[in-house]
């Protein structure tokens, strides 16, 4: 048995119970469930259509997310996040170049890296490099003026754990931002890279070994075998060619506002909906969500 789930945008939510209706009617669906009134609904299917991506690409243009994945086993019990543009809105290099005057091209490689033009480890380095001399306590004005969270993360994170799951923030950032981001949202732990730090300023060096896309697959073994649990039951969801080793790992691999090759290679694409859709796509309607008003 199947479930497929459509949602939108929680700051306009214009999900039409016509094309809920019709979808259902076509696939040979069972009852509609709705999740959240305008803005998300799912039922079940015996099958999965062959129309599917036909049926995303015409609802896209509607602004419409549509996941179509296995009932069984959906609810998972870990999260694994990417932190820069997945948990906060920003990417933290790019803020850093900013305030190092060198913006402009370091925001330049990060967008090549991301769409898996670069390889990571060296686009990281180069980035790095172009920060050398810059004091360390401008990671702290950046954190304070320039990040901002996800929408929906801290409802992700709320509702996961008071169902009993583990969160864990993995991020080929810096520790100086994920330690940060982990506390304000809960996550239990952050792996991330390290900024070298030398009398007050950044070297330009990045501590080794440099957390890569690798390095992401590897704290999903690591963390699901200390806790005794599968793949199968995480959630991961990440934006840039860096997570998708671990976004093909996980029992469910979200691609979240992605770069468009890293959204071509995943089953599971939310470009309209903020984090809470990663709710949804377990089941959990909007009244179940921590701190919903009962």
């Amino acid at each position: 048995m199947f479930v497929a789930t459509l949602l939108t945008s929680p700051v306009s939510p214009t999900l039409d119970p016509a094309l809920i209706e019709s979808l259902r009617n076509a696939w040979g669906g069972g009852d509609a469930v709705w999740l959240s009134p305008d803005e998300a609904a799912e039922f079940t299917l015996p099958v999965v259509p062959d129309n599917q991506w036909d049926v995303w690409a015409d609802v896209q243009g509607l602004g419409v997310d549509l996941i179509v994945q296995p009932l069984e086993g959906r609810r998972k019990s870990m999260l694994l996040a990417d932190m820069d543009s997945t948990m906060i809105q920003q990417e933290c290099i790019d803020e850093l170049a900013d305030e190092a005057g060198v913006g402009a091209r370091v925001k330049d490689i990060t967008a090549r890296a991301m769409n898996g033009e670069l390889d990571f480890d060296g686009a990281l380095r180069e980035r790095v490099g172009l920060l050398k001399g810059l004091p360390e306590s401008v990671i702290e004005t950046v954190l304070a003026q320039r990040i901002t969270l996800m929408p929906g993360g801290d409802t992700l994170l709320a509702t996961m754990k008071a169902a009993g799951g583990y969160a864990a923030l993995v991020s080929g950032g810096f520790t100086a931002f994920t330690s940060s981001v982990a506390a304000q949202l809960g996550f239990d732990e952050n792996r991330a890279n390290t900024l070298v730090v030398e009398d007050g300023f950044l070297t330009g060096d990045v501590g080794l070994p440099i957390l890569g896309k690798q390095a992401k697959v590897d704290a999903l073994e690591q963390i699901t075998a200390r806790l005794g649990l599968a793949e199968a039951d995480v959630l991961a969801v990440g934006d840039g060619a860096n997570d998708l080793g671990m976004l093909h790992r996980a029992g469910t691999g979200v691609a979240l506002h992605a770069k468009p090759a890293v959204a071509a290679e995943c089953d599971v694409r939310i470009n309209f909906g903020d984090l809470t859709a990663l709710l949804f796509l377990q089941g959990f309607a909007r009244s179940d969500f921590a701190g919903a008003a009962k």
